[in-house]
């Protein structure tokens, strides 16, 4: 087997999410396995010879499946369609994992009685400016899905203030008026005064098995790909 008939795996690196993918994999019989070096990044399936593994981060993973660095990879939703305005095209989504579960939602603070929707966001920012002499700020990590969402709401007078650390904080520390972030429980968002728009769902988002669709595709890593898939297709949704 030449190396371009090899399929590449990415999976990701390390915590909780290393942990599942290996779960559920194991659950369908393969055997995620790093190969040399225990803290190294190659890996393999035991079971399944003419694979290789890249163990790389999930944003990582997102940008492999987008450029087509690995035929296939397990990350999240919500990262793929941040990385891609095209995803639906760029990549092809294979199964629902059933972990990493978190939904993006645009979230204001809880005193903002009147804000219940996005339609009200659009009606206070005229308000809003001749108030402050600004626009509202947004924090957010997810800058191009808030960008497509809030054009798609018809909202433009914002301005997006990119967070790199703990987003649902950034409203008490007068850095942002309002946030767009991914949650689970809305536990966090609660302790931090926030409340969840009543349409401000941007995303569900769990781990998923992914195909990339600009990958150099060969017939040998296509019936590679039809064997994973075929044994993971026992698992439960």
């Amino acid at each position: 087997m030449t190396t371009s008939d090899r399929l590449i795996l990415g999976v990701p690196s390390k915590g909780r999410l290393m942990e599942q993918t290996a779960e559920a994999f194991a659950a369908a019989g393969l055997t995620l396995r790093k190969t040399g070096n225990e803290r190294g990044y190659r890996g393999e399936i035991a079971e399944v010879a003419e694979v290789d593994v890249a163990f790389v981060s999930a944003s990582e993973i997102a940008n492999y499946l987008k450029t087509g660095r690995v035929h296939l990879g397990v990350t999240g939703a919500d990262l793929v369609n941040e990385q891609m305005s095209d995803a639906t095209t760029r990549v092809s989504f294979l199964r629902e994992l059933g972990f990493g579960h978190a939904d993006v939602v645009v979230a204001v603070p809880d005193c903002w009685i009147d804000v219940r929707t996005m339609a009200d966001l659009a009606e206070i920012a005229m308000p809003f400016r001749r108030a402050h002499g600004r626009c509202y700020r947004v924090a957010t990590k997810y800058l191009n899905l808030t960008r497509r969402f809030f054009a798609a709401r018809g909202l433009a007078d914002y301005r997006i203030v990119e967070s790199l650390g703990a987003t649902e904080g950034t409203p008490a520390a007068g850095t942002a008026e309002l946030i767009v972030d991914i949650t689970t429980t809305g536990t966090t968002l609660k302790a931090n005064g926030l409340r969840i728009l009543d349409d401000g769902l941007i995303l569900r988002s769990q781990a998923n098995l992914i195909a990339s669709n600009v990958a150099p595709w060969t017939p040998a890593t296509r019936a590679t790909m039809d064997k994973i898939t075929d044994s993971m297709a026992a698992l439960r949704a």
